[in-house]
């Protein structure tokens, strides 16, 4: 088949605005993840990627690469590539519709999705809407509220108040950690409101009251009726006040717990009431009494960096078949652990970032797209948990050293 896989943040969504380098980092190892899986299971693929990106050529296994330099340039390349595919796969966010509007607008262009359909992205990414519909099925969610971003901030402390603190607050439709706060006390609520406010041009926002446990997701796979459970996955999470930016750090893929298949039978409920097809992420909190749905992403996550080499079978043609042929895995296996993390370094210079292609566990190099900061993915295998994390921290030192043209002979 010809695919166009579409990733927005690398793939010019961004174009003449500011990279956040460790969103993009996630962006760009999803892409290059997805296009590598479908190269191997032999089919052409396509793809689009910002020209601020394309001069440091980046590694991508892509049969073709089409440079973006505007937003007026994206929408027409899109469209035009939409119609010389067979399929198209959109990763984008859901905050302020991007992930609805582009999948629509594929739909709209008469290419062919892959991806769910638009008006179950739209449903599944409300988190009102999930909160409200989980609690009816009886599956655990967090305490939750909904508030106009216009409210008085009495009314907002008093709300706080009555559901106690600490509480979570987050836009109503968003992405990572956009626009998320732990509110430990009154004083926090002015600038958790705003800070929201920054993140969404939603009319409300959630305040949630905050989950203590572990913070994990399931990667399962659907075609629209039947939910088949992959993964379950632990989440490196870093929740930080109104003042400071919450952040995903990176990921365990599989995560080892006694309550997964609780924790399985509540994702599928979840997926299946949504409609959601093709690959699917439920985020949760592992508590002592059980599993507690947060929210769905009805697209790839980053954790599929990670799963995709632990499966015994390729996932990318699961979707695939999941979507075009009903069809769902059969006798799904893991084999060995992988761990993630995202390693935060100064730019570095072209002819050190060439050396750090040669890495192979730096699966998201650390373009240098912003003046202080860059942001590369380590992936690592092995057998063991703690064997991959001491692989992945060893990679983090070659980086380093590389970084440090330490090693620039050896890259």
């Amino acid at each position: 088949m010809r695919l166009l896989v579409y990733e927005f943040l690398s793939g010019g969504g961004c174009a003449k605005q500011v990279f956040q380098t460790d969103v993009l980092c996630e962006g760009y190892a999803m892409l290059r993840a997805l296009i590598e899986d479908f190269k191997t299971l032999g089919h052409s693929v396509t793809t689009l990627v910002d020209s601020r990106i394309m001069k440091f050529k980046p590694p991508l296994q892509a049969d073709r690469i089409i440079s973006v330099s505007s937003r007026d340039d994206l929408c027409k390349l899109l469209r035009k590539t939409s119609q010389n595919v067979d399929a198209v796969y959109i990763i984008a966010p859901e905050s302020n519709g991007v992930l609805w509007k582009l999948v629509g607008d594929v739909e709209e262009f008469g290419g062919y999705t892959i991806n769910c359909r638009h008006e179950v992205i739209e449903s599944s990414s409300n988190k009102l809407n999930v909160y409200e519909e989980l609690r009816r099925l009886g599956i655990a969610v967090p305490e939750t509220v909904h508030v106009n971003v216009q409210e008085d901030a009495n009314r907002v402390k008093s709300l706080a108040r009555e559901l106690g603190f600490p509480l979570v607050f987050k836009p109503i439709v968003g992405v990572g950690s956009e626009g998320l706060s732990i509110v430990r006390n009154e004083e926090q609520v002015g600038m958790a409101v705003q800070k929201v406010r920054d993140a969404s041009s939603k009319e409300f926002f959630l305040i949630q009251k905050f989950v203590k446990g572990l913070p994990a997701s399931v990667s399962l796979i659907s075609n629209g009726e039947d939910v088949l459970p992959l993964t379950l996955n632990a989440q490196l999470v870093k929740l930080a006040s109104p003042n400071l930016s919450s952040s995903y750090e990176g990921g365990i893929v599989p995560f080892n717990h006694p309550k997964v298949e609780e924790t399985f039978k509540a994702a599928q409920a979840t997926v299946k009431r949504f409609k959601v097809r093709g690959y699917v992420g439920v985020d949760m909190v592992l508590t002592s009494s059980g599993p507690v749905v947060i929210e769905v992403n009805p697209r790839l996550t980053t954790s599929y960096v990670g799963l995709r080499k632990v499966l015994n079978f390729n996932p990318a043609g699961a979707i695939l078949n999941s979507v075009l042929k009903c069809e769902l895995p059969k006798n799904v296996k893991t084999l060995g652990c992988t761990f993630f993390f995202k390693v935060r370094t100064k730019p570095p210079k072209f002819e050190v970032l060439k050396r750090i292609y040669g890495l192979e566990d730096v699966f998201s190099p650390p373009f240098p797209l912003a003046a202080e900061e860059s942001c590369a993915l380590v992936v690592s295998l092995s057998n063991v948990l703690e064997s991959a994390r001491l692989k992945a921290y060893e990679v983090k030192g070659k980086l380093v050293e590389t970084l440090c043209g330490k090693s620039g002979r050896n890259g």
